[in-house]
C-alpha cells in the first residue's frame, strides 16, 4: 500500500486578539515538524510572531489573519495574510542608509527612531522576505533555508 504524500503547506486561521501570537508560534513549530522542515524553528517562531503582531496592530478588527507555512525548494516559507492592503516597506533588499542628520544646534540629543525593529529582525534573520498584494489584502513573508540533515550510518 502506498503512503499518502507528505504535505508541503499548512494554512492556519489565527484568532484575533492576545492569543494570536502564541498560537502562531505553536502552529509554526507544529507545521515545521509535520512538514519535516529542517530550517531553524526557533527563528521561524520569532519572525512569525513579529509578522502576526504587525498584522494585529495594522489590520482592521474584522480582518482575518492567516498563517501559511510552506516547504519548498528554497527552504521553509512563512506568510502572514491580513486584510490591510497597504504595502509594507522595509523587507526585501536592505534599503540604502539614510543620510545622518546634523546634531541639533541647541545641544540636545537627536531623536531616535524605535519603530520597525521587528521588520529589521525579519530582514536580517531570513534568507529572503517581502510583501505582496493578495485579493483580500496583503501577505508578508520570509524564507529560512533548510539545514543539512546529518546522515546516520
Amino acid at each position: 500500500m502506498l503512503a499518502p504524500p507528505t504535505p508541503t503547506t499548512w494554512h492556519i486561521a489565527l484568532p484575533r486578539g492576545a492569543t494570536a501570537v502564541p498560537v502562531a508560534r505553536a502552529m509554526v513549530r507544529c507545521a515545521m515538524q509535520d512538514l519535516q522542515a529542517t530550517a531553524d524553528r526557533t527563528t521561524a517562531q520569532l519572525l512569525a510572531a513579529e509578522l502576526v503582531a504587525n498584522a494585529l496592530k495594522h489590520a482592521g478588527d474584522a480582518d482575518p489573519i492567516e498563517l501559511v507555512v510552506e516547504l519548498g525548494a528554497g527552504g521553509c516559507r512563512v506568510e502572514v495574510h491580513d486584510g490591510d492592503g497597504r504595502h509594507l516597506d522595509g523587507l526585501g533588499a536592505p534599503p540604502p542608509a539614510p543620510p545622518v542628520p546634523p546634531p541639533p544646534s541647541d545641544g540636545t540629543a537627536a531623536p531616535v527612531c524605535t519603530r520597525g525593529r521587528g521588520l529589521l529582525l525579519v530582514r536580517s534573520l531570513s534568507s529572503a522576505s517581502g510583501c505582496r498584494p493578495t485579493p483580500r489584502g496583503k501577505a508578508v513573508w520570509f524564507t529560512l533555508p533548510e539545514l543539512r540533515r546529518h546522515q546516520e550510518r
